[in-house]
């Protein structure tokens, strides 16, 4: 009694998925919250720039990852 080869893939893809985007989250929160580089009192920094360009471009690579990742598969 087990799960069908496609479901326990489908399922492990969407954990997968899941716990890779909050590991992501998190690792931005510490370092964007915790150590201040997504914070500035009146004006930007250039700490504060590398750290915005830095987040938008590992946004943009992650999801391209996931995309690559879920047009693999064969949902039918």
């Amino acid at each position: 009694m087990g799960m069908e080869d496609d479901s326990k893939n489908f399922l492990v893809l969407i954990v997968q998925t899941v716990s890779s985007i909050i590991l992501w989250l998190l690792i931005n929160i510490f370092i964007g919250l915790y150590l201040k580089y997504g914070l500035f009192d009146s004006t930007p920094t250039l700490i504060n720039i590398g750290y915005y360009c830095i987040f938008i471009t590992g946004c943009f690579l992650l999801f391209k990852y996931f995309k690559k990742r879920w047009q693999a598969i064969d949902i039918s």
